[in-house]
């Protein structure tokens, strides 16, 4: 089987992670993978099988005005789809709204078999007025379309509805326990991790760490990651009292390492796709608390059995339950112990499984499609 995978970039993000899994698990099957990213990156940040053929195309540069944009938008379409030409598929899988929509214009009357999977949530993930509008103008070109959440899912007409299927996150299991040379976390320890960005919800983690600060003063906050708002969120801790208390040590190359020394992992989200990040935690054997945010939390954790869900944007009600799990040792063991339960429910044999369903419904039925209209939609212009 030959597939191409098609994604902007291959940084540290959970999408990106997603893929990379994917592309080992089929190179491994003795599958021939390739993935394509418009950036120049020629170093990936995932680790990639050998036999994983990896072509950064360089063609993402921001346009400075319209009408370069629509030029730009263009010269990517037409040498995106040379490169897919090029790597002769029996089917290409693209990831996330934006170069979904591109990679759709790209295969227009190629006769292959075209997968597109939304990655966030796509009513709080605004792209704008033009992606929106070229994202409704050529999703119906897709073979499939898969989402990580029936909410995510519902966001979208029923015409789209009815030619799509729900695929959530892999779990990978965490690597065997070894002992760790370092000690990288203080004792009594919370964690959480993601981009520094708004819908992460940092900034209510903090407020909630806050409340509990003068009746816990043996517990400390370290959040694993960075992006744009790390002033404005050292500012907060700062002016919170909590320079002591709370760390910030960026991107870190093993997640689990950290994972192994916290006793409870806080996900503060705003909104999620399907969070990495909570299952990387609950496979790693931690109490998770998560906001009940749109989407993901709430087809992860059975609340009260393995984690603990809080309501959305609820500072007050997000300390309240960091306080219980705080103060009973017993009841973080209880959970930690059902949590380990996720690997088996969102195993990479189960998930790849889906998606190798998909991928033989679409190569089959493709050719008995009937040809569709030339549609013309306008251009995003950066």
């Amino acid at each position: 089987m030959k597939i191409t995978l098609i994604i902007h970039s291959l940084t540290y993000a959970g999408a990106e992670r997603v893929m990379s899994i994917m592309a080992n698990y089929w190179a491994a099957k003795g599958w021939q993978i390739t993935i394509l990213t418009l950036d120049d990156n020629k170093i990936p940040q995932f680790d990639l099988d050998s036999r994983v053929v990896y072509i950064p195309l360089g063609i993402a540069s921001k346009s400075p005005n319209a009408i370069i944009g629509i030029w730009n938008n263009l010269k990517r379409i037409g040498t995106l789809r040379n490169a897919i030409i090029n790597s002769r598929p029996d089917a290409v899988i693209s990831f996330t709204s934006k170069m979904n929509a591109i990679a759709l214009l790209a295969t227009r009357w190629l006769n292959i078999p075209v997968v597109v999977s939304e990655r966030s949530n796509p009513v709080k993930s605004s792209l704008g007025g033009n992606w929106q509008q070229l994202r409704q103008h050529t999703y119906p070109f897709a073979d499939r379309i898969v989402f990580q959440t029936k909410r995510a899912r519902d966001y979208f007409p029923s015409k789209l509805q009815t030619n799509s299927c729900i695929i959530p996150n892999m779990v990978v299991l965490p690597p065997i326990e070894k002992q760790l040379s370092d000690k990288v976390l203080r004792e009594r320890s919370l964690i959480a991790m993601g981009r520094f960005v708004r819908e992460k919800g940092f900034d209510l983690l903090l407020q909630a760490f806050a409340q509990l600060k003068d009746r816990y003063p043996e517990w400390t906050l370290t959040i694993l990651g960075d992006g744009t708002l790390r002033p404005e969120l050292e500012a907060l801790r700062n002016q919170l009292g909590l320079s002591d208390r709370i760390y910030f040590p960026g991107m870190v190359k093993n997640n689990y390492d950290f994972l192994q020394q916290a006793e409870i992992f806080i996900m503060s989200s705003r909104f999620e796709g399907f969070p990495n990040a909570l299952c990387e935690a609950m496979a790693s054997g931690l109490p998770v608390i998560s906001t009940d945010c749109p989407s993901g939390p709430q087809e992860i954790i059975r609340d009260g059995i393995d984690g603990i869900l809080v309501p959305n944007e609820d500072v007050s009600a997000l300390a309240a339950a960091m306080e219980r799990l705080m103060s009973d040792e017993e009841k973080r063991k209880s959970l930690a112990v059902r949590a380990l339960e996720v690997t088996g429910r969102f195993s990479v044999e189960k998930i790849m499984g889906m998606w190798e369903e998909v991928l033989a419904e679409v190569i089959t039925s493709r050719y008995m499609e009937k040809p569709t209209k030339n549609l013309t939609p306008s251009f995003p212009t950066r």
